[in-house]
């Protein structure tokens, strides 16, 4: 054993001494870092501008600029309530409407919000009763900005507006900002419905029919008063609207998005676990051909013995492939709970399967017994190559044999799916056992086929490693083209134990 321990702990210090190890070990932290901040960053950092030439007299572009700030005052209502469901906040204001979930805000809601002080007031309410570690209410930034019309533009006639506003849609200027959208409520607006639109892009089907609903409702008041009904009658014949009740899951606790999120966890543990096995994987390998290459093995096994330089350098990797997971669990934990944001917010439920000390007991068998299975691949591979060139040959149908099936897996798991006979047929295969089971864990996988797989497992891996040592040991000092499958099958045969 103690053979075994030293040359586990030099395989460990001659790959932490590899700076590929370092920069790697930084990635997973990294990407988090990053992918907390991407939706910053994708995001675009100013509203679509919106400029509405009126020629009626401004109620049409009054009303198209009322609806745009309607629209958004509702947006913002709407994430309140759901930022006040996500975190238990309905006490700050029994009554609000932002502390009811279940309904569709109609213009008068949004009206009455904003009457009672909208955003503002709600906070100051949710301040009084919010615990410290709870994140401030952020809304989204606006879709749209109204615009004024330049006084250029003022009495420019329809018919040459098409040049006039070639410099507004795409302004030469370094700083000038182009307008998105322009809109044209020609003077005849009434008694013909034609309404133009210019747009530097493709519009927006959202913002086309905002713009729609604005010009319809007119309309229709329009064509109510010319029936001889009354005009304050017509108008409110046009905002009459059904009142809708909106039943949805809460956030991060509905049957299909709780399930997703409890996924998180095991999921990443498979992703983890394949990760770490290809690189220190790789690392051990290319040391065992290098040490091939250079002679070093005659060295080597004049102190140890075949078995003990297998053993030592399956422990070594293994302790480095666990360390990195440590390492990058620890910087998800310490994203959960040392800070605040969309990702804290994400990992915090997402770690709730740690609750169970039977998935705990689960996860960490299936990953370690899965890490050793698969690792002592790469170390056979690594005692029968004699140069890299040599070891692709076998390595390369290993990994695709290994990641195509986890790739299928793990989208199944992200659709939802946790049945069928190709995840039962990836669960019971003994190489793909602790992808499947990891992977199911969240979704919900039986008792009885998480101990039967375990066993299955097991006697997998002690059989693997038993013929992979012999195999080893066989092809450690062995010269020559590397060999081929009948080769390997005889010296597993021949040798003795």
């Amino acid at each position: 054993m103690k053979n075994i321990l030293l040359v586990a702990a030099r395989e460990f210090r001659q790959i932490a001494g590899m700076r590929s190890f370092w920069l790697t070990l930084i990635i997973i932290p990294l990407s988090m870092v990053i992918g907390g901040l991407a939706p910053q960053l994708i995001d675009k950092d100013e509203a679509a501008r919106v400029m509405v030439i009126d020629r009626t007299g401004g109620s049409e572009a009054a009303a198209i600029a009322q609806r745009i700030e309607l629209d958004r005052d509702r947006d913002m209502l709407g994430e309140l309530s759901r930022y006040v469901q996500r975190h238990h906040l309905e006490d700050a204001g029994r009554g609000a409407l932002w502390s009811q979930h279940d309904r569709w805000y109609s213009d008068a809601d949004v009206a009455q919000f904003t009457a009672s002080g909208g955003v503002n007031a709600a906070k100051a309410k949710i301040a009084r009763v919010k615990a410290k570690d709870t994140p401030e209410f952020k809304a989204s930034k606006p879709d749209y900005q109204i615009v004024p019309v330049p006084a250029s533009l003022q009495g420019v006639p329809e018919a040459g507006l098409d040049a006039a506003l070639k410099p507004v849609l795409k302004p030469e200027g370094k700083d000038a900002k182009p307008v998105d959208y322009v809109i044209l409520v020609p003077a005849s607006f009434g008694q013909s419905p034609l309404v133009r639109l210019w747009a530097n892009r493709q519009p927006s089907p959202l913002f086309v029919s905002k713009v729609q609903d604005v010009l319809t409702r007119d309309l229709r008041a329009r064509f109510l008063s010319a029936q001889g009904v009354p005009d304050a009658a017509a108008r409110s014949a046009t905002t009459i609207a059904p009142a809708i009740a909106i039943s949805t899951p809460p956030p991060g606790g509905g049957a299909r998005e709780a399930m997703l999120v409890r996924s998180i966890l095991p999921l990443a543990a498979a992703y983890l676990l394949m990760i770490s096995l290809m690189l220190s994987g790789s690392w051990m390998l290319q040391g065992t051909v290098e040490e091939r290459s250079n002679k070093l093995l005659e060295t080597v096994l004049a102190c140890v013995s075949p078995e003990e330089l297998m053993y030592g350098k399956l422990l070594g990797t293994a302790g480095v492939g666990l360390f990195m997971i440590a390492v990058w669990i620890g910087c998800g934990v310490f994203a959960a709970y040392a800070t605040h944001g969309a990702i804290a917010d994400l990992i915090r439920p997402a770690l709730d399967p740690l609750s169970s000390p039977g998935t705990i007991i689960a996860m960490l068998y299936f990953f370690v017994v899965g890490y050793v299975s698969i690792a002592i691949l790469f170390l056979a591979i690594g005692a029968m190559s004699d140069s890299m060139r040599d070891a692709q040959g076998y390595l390369m149908p290993v990994l695709l044999l290994i990641i195509l099936p986890i790739s299928i897996l793990m989208q199944a798991v992200l659709g939802g799916n946790s049945g069928g006979v190709l995840m039962e047929v990836l669960t019971w295969v003994p190489i793909w056992t602790p992808f499947g089971v990891l992977a199911r864990l969240g979704l919900g996988i039986p008792t009885w086929e998480v101990i039967g797989t375990g066993i299955v497992l097991g006697v997998y891996t002690v059989v693997l490693v038993a013929l992979m040592g012999r195999l080893f040991r066989a092809s450690l000092l062995a010269q020559g083209q590397r060999p081929n499958l009948k080769q390997m099958v005889s010296r597993i045969r021949t040798v003795e134990g």
